[in-house]
């Protein structure tokens, strides 16, 4: 990997194209930390240092995705993740609507006009995401025990609030155009690199932090401890993210003219973690529902308690087995969604391919199915021990939650982005450094 980005540097226009991605991410870390007008900056900081000690954030993952700027109410607080949430949005509206799975089978047009549609929704989202936002700081609900939680937004006029909510949503406006000018004229892949840099802005604080809180040896048996199981974590996800099983595909000659095509041999490779992080995200949002109604519900009801005391709690047994379970449908759901068996078995029947030993049309489509559901389930089983290592294996070491630095959302993120960020550099480097069949 350094040697790619090494040889990358030592070529001018990819050179040119890393120190611009790399001037747009000090853009993005620099908003990161600019305060939203109408917010007390001190009452902020104040009320961030009591939940990094008491170290129970509803918003954890969201604030993780924000590179921190989430609990700091700064202009980029909502991050990247409206955009997620959009883009994820409407690719499940694609298998219902009709007229988005034709605009997707359209090619670049079709992908354009989704891509649009994405950007609206993304303001949408954002606008509703900052309302909320603003609204549970004034609340003083955002630093819930805090002690100027209520003085975080000292004027609480509706001009303020519209003020606050127009500054966070050009503020997503602005993250969005930064991600999209990295995929034009840096590396490409912007958004997740923006992801990327925000997870990994705030490693170092976190394992610090870890250190500090640690008993044994003044806190480096912790410290090396955690650092020795991310590594291994590490190792794991990438030989899993690369994992992948091949079904090999047998294109038939065809005779056109007095010209032969086809008779070639391919594979279509299957990966094991078909679903990527996005089953992870998924089962975090839906168990953040009931904490967060439970949350802004008044009183001392039965059921608010049992909420409170079961699935608030990331180390209650209740709590791991309905995330280890959610994640576990989740990936089934979201591969069943985004590999269509029967589309692929259709594409190659129309261009004279098929599976050795198996029949082209229906019995290719069956196969594949159940090829993919017997990859999916040990590839669903790694990402549920993944998201649970922070509560089970680390929970002795203090600070083991959504926001820990090797829990399962973050690694796999970065890991995963990492991966492909390299392989779009060595592709890269590999069509300008091409010496062809005569040298």
């Amino acid at each position: 990997m350094l040697t790619a980005f090494a040889r990358a540097f030592k070529t001018p226009d990819l050179r040119k194209k890393l120190l611009f991605t790399l001037g747009i991410i000090v853009l993005f870390r620099l908003g990161s930390h600019v305060p939203v007008p109408g917010v007390d900056y001190r009452n902020v900081q104040t009320c961030v240092d009591q939940a990094a000690e008491s170290n129970n954030s509803l918003f954890g993952l969201v604030n993780m995705l924000s590179g921190g700027a989430l609990l700091q109410i700064t202009v980029f607080a909502l991050g990247i993740m409206p955009y997620i949430t959009a883009s994820i949005i409407l690719q499940l509206l694609t298998v219902v609507i009709p007229r988005l799975e034709a605009l997707k089978k359209e090619g670049q047009s079709g992908t354009a006009k989704i891509t649009q549609y994405t950007r609206y929704l993304t303001v949408a989202l954002a606008v509703l995401q900052g309302t909320g936002l603003v609204a549970t700081a004034r609340n003083g609900m955002l630093f819930q025990g805090c002690s100027v939680g209520t003085e975080i937004v000292p004027d609480k006029s509706i001009y303020t609030t519209i003020v606050m909510v127009v500054t966070m949503t050009a503020g997503t406006a602005a993250v969005m155009w930064l991600g999209e000018l990295i995929t034009d004229r840096g590396i490409g892949n912007g958004m997740s690199i923006l992801m990327f840099i925000s997870i990994a802005a705030g490693f170092l604080g976190s394992l610090w932090a870890i250190k500090e809180s640690g008993k044994l040896a003044d806190g480096w048996i912790e410290f090396s401890t955690v650092i020795l199981i991310g590594f291994v974590m590490v190792a794991l996800v990438v030989f899993v993210e690369q994992a992948q099983r091949r079904i090999p595909v047998q294109y038939a000659k065809r005779m056109i003219g007095r010209r032969s095509y086809g008779g070639t041999s391919t594979y279509i490779p299957l990966k094991v973690n078909q679903a990527g992080v996005i089953p992870v995200i998924f089962a975090s949002s839906l168990l953040y529902i009931p904490a967060l109604i439970a949350q802004f519900s008044s009183g001392t009801s039965s059921w608010k308690t049992w909420i409170e005391n079961h699935l608030v709690k990331g180390d209650h047994p209740y709590y791991i087995i309905t995330y280890f379970l959610l994640i576990v449908f989740f990936a089934f759901f979201y591969v069943a969604i985004s590999f269509n068996p029967e589309d692929v078995a259709d594409n190659m029947k129309k261009y004279g391919g098929f599976i050795p030993g198996i029949r082209a049309g229906r019995p290719t489509a069956e196969y594949l199915s159940y090829v993919l559901n017997r990859i999916t389930w040990p590839g669903s089983l790694y990402l549920g021990l993944i998201a649970l290592v922070p509560t089970m294996a680390l929970a002795g070491f203090g600070g083991a939650n959504q926001n820990f630095p090797f829990g399962g959302t973050s690694i796999l993120i970065i890991v995963g982005v990492g991966l492909e960020t390299v392989k779009q550099i060595e592709s890269q480097l590999q069509q300008r450094n091409y010496e062809g069949f005569l040298r």
